[in-house]
């Protein structure tokens, strides 16, 4: 009576230990890598922080890599993502030719790809980002209204990222009338390689020399390259008396605004941006097609004319009159926004 008592009981217990292990399997989430470009800027730290908490939250793993500006690291970065088990990838790419053969490696072991924020030209990738030629025209729309007739410097991003050309793209729709009329000249332009502020320094101190400091407004593409714009313009005695361009709608940069040395950032809210992509890196590595995605649409715009399964995302204008938006948002705190600003000059700050 005992063995079959003790035997009844072992039964059930293997049958319960089976059937929390097959719970704990089915609960379980993939493993998903993210390789960043270059972490050390501070708009990358709110994608991580939103990419983490959904794969988290789907019980997965994140697991990620720094390429530090360096092409060559990227790729052996992917590669190692892959050996390391991750189910689908999210890439930030830094130069997208350059890791394209460990793009096409994962493709070739059904591990999917999300290109992210920058356009990774391969079909076999799908690319999320807002929407960068309209963040362009934005840049440029907020320009020229500062700055309706003058002489214009353009700061692009690094040339081997598509998005600096898409930002340039939507900055010449916006301007291209006023240059034909005369109204606008460009009296400089130049990409920053990496994106690196210091770069942006060095055109922006470049094209005020060329110029003998003759610049009465300056388009560049991101925030940091702002902020080496702005450091370039202080030395000379011209910051806040000269338009600047901008886009991420970093901390530094807000600050900026209200104290009237940026003209505008255009917010790209990358805390659903980082949301969006882990969604999705999560759906297409649990086999769903790219073209099922919800918003998916197809793009042909990039420099290959590949068409590519995408989706863009809506980025909103930031200047001292609507600087309510990032801070009821959350997206910042009042005490940054407004910290070193003069009070009654911008009404957020009051």
């Amino acid at each position: 009576m005992k063995q079959r008592i003790a035997s009844t009981l072992a039964g059930l217990f293997l049958t319960m230990s089976a059937t929390m292990t097959a719970g704990v399997a089915l609960a379980a989430g993939p493993t998903i890598g993210v390789s960043w470009s270059n972490f050390q800027e501070e708009r990358w730290k709110t994608d991580e922080a939103a990419i983490k908490a959904v794969i988290e939250k789907a019980g997965g793993t994140y697991v990620s890599a720094d390429a530090q500006s360096s092409p060559a690291k990227q790729l052996s970065d992917i590669e190692a993502l892959i050996a390391r088990g991750a189910k689908a990838l999210i890439i930030l790419a830094q130069d997208s030719d350059a890791i394209r053969p460990a793009v096409e490696k994962a493709a070739a072991e059904g591990i999917p790809v999300v290109g992210y924020d920058r356009l990774i030209e391969i079909p076999s990738a799908f690319y999320i980002t807002f929407d960068n030629k309209e963040v362009g025209r934005m840049q440029a729309r907020a320009v020229l209204a500062a700055k309706p007739k003058g002489n214009y410097a353009f700061i692009k991003g690094s040339s081997t990222d598509p998005n600096a050309d898409f930002l340039f793209a939507g900055q010449m729709e916006v301007l291209k009338d006023a240059m034909s009329r005369g109204d606008v000249k460009s009296v400089g332009e130049a990409y920053t390689d990496k994106w690196l502020p210091a770069n942006a320094q060095k055109n922006m101190e470049q094209i005020l020399t060329k110029a003998n400091n003759k610049v009465d407004a300056v388009v560049a593409s991101n925030d940091g390259t702002a902020g080496g714009a702005v450091a370039a313009l202080s030395a000379q005695g011209l910051a806040g008396t000269v338009p600047v361009s901008g886009q991420d709608g970093d901390k530094a940069a807000l600050n900026r605004i209200a104290q009237g040395t940026q003209t505008v950032s255009v917010w790209k809210d990358a805390r659903e941006l980082g949301r969006r992509a882990a969604e999705i890196a999560i759906d297409l590595a649990g086999g769903k097609a790219m073209k099922a995605v919800a918003g998916a649409t197809t793009f042909d715009g990039g420099p290959k004319k590949q068409k590519m399964t995408s989706l863009f995302l809506t980025p909103i204008p930031i200047t001292k009159d609507n600087l309510n938006l990032v801070i009821d948002a959350g997206w910042v705190t009042k005490d940054v926004v407004c910290q070193g600003v003069k009070k009654g000059s911008v009404k957020v700050c009051d």
